[in-house]
């Protein structure tokens, strides 16, 4: 499988699966780590799963909603962090990465197989139709990089996209420094919600700044930004310059 063979699984790894499905990648991991972690949503899936991997004492299972999961408790309760390998579901993959970087402190490393328009999303820079909220978020926290595109034909039943295999490895601190980071997440997904407008007249009315138009633009200024630009064009560090001096604002 291709997660697989991008995941570097061995015997000291405990791994997380989301979405374990029949299990069969599920018993390649438990062959190679020294436990996995599986969480699967769906009532009948569990009792099938229960019965499949019944001869592994290494696979831990839970019914549970991987996008109210507590990843840090668990990752806390064997006392190391943990690998995600996972071929997430595709209808909640969006969100289960925020869930993933608001508990990035559980993990190591990530291997999750997405629909190729996600993984580029992820890995995509300044300035292109693909670069928005999960860029900035994934690539503050992470090394992200697309390895093995993955056509429809590896599947059955075969979907209608092309799938990425992505490889997230998390930093000890944070890319950029950031003066509080839920300002900054507010203000990148702010800068982004009208992404044809300029950062003047995109930030206008939003609640959590209090800014008046005139104001925005001394305070992009001030952060070395020309308020002419659009939300797209910005790098980590430019956010992370403007996320500043609204913080202190605020203050």
């Amino acid at each position: 499988m291709a997660t697989m063979r991008t995941a570097e699984v061995d015997s000291q790894d405990t791994v997380v699966e989301v979405g374990p499905g029949l299990g069969d990648m599920t018993k390649l991991l438990a062959s190679r780590a020294k436990r996995v972690i599986a969480i699967e949503v769906d009532e009948s899936l569990v009792a099938l799963l229960g019965d499949r991997l019944n001869e592994y004492d290494n696979i831990v299972l839970y019914r549970a909603d991987a996008l109210e999961f507590d990843f840090l408790g668990e990752s806390r309760k064997w006392g190391e962090k943990t690998k995600v390998v996972s071929n997430l579901p595709y209808n909640i993959s969006t969100q289960l990465l925020f869930r993933f970087v608001e508990m990035r402190e559980a993990f190591s490393t990530m291997t999750l197989m997405l629909q190729k328009e996600v993984a580029e999303r992820i890995v995509a820079t300044p300035g292109g139709k693909a670069y928005g909220v999960l860029s900035v978020l994934l690539q503050l926290y992470c090394d992200t990089s697309i390895r093995r595109i993955v056509p429809p034909s590896c599947f059955y039943p075969r979907p209608k996209v092309e799938s990425a295999v992505v490889r997230f490895d998390f930093l000890q601190k944070p890319r950029v420094e950031i003066e509080d980071e839920s300002i900054f997440r507010r203000v990148v997904k702010a800068s982004f919600g009208h992404r044809r407008k300029t950062l003047k007249n995109s930030l206008k009315n939003v609640d959590f700044l209090d800014l008046r138009e005139g104001e925005i633009e001394a305070t992009l200024r001030k952060a070395g930004i020309d308020p002419g630009r659009r939300g797209e064009t910005l790098t980590l560090r430019e956010f992370a310059a403007f996320s500043k001096v609204i913080s202190k604002g605020i203050r």
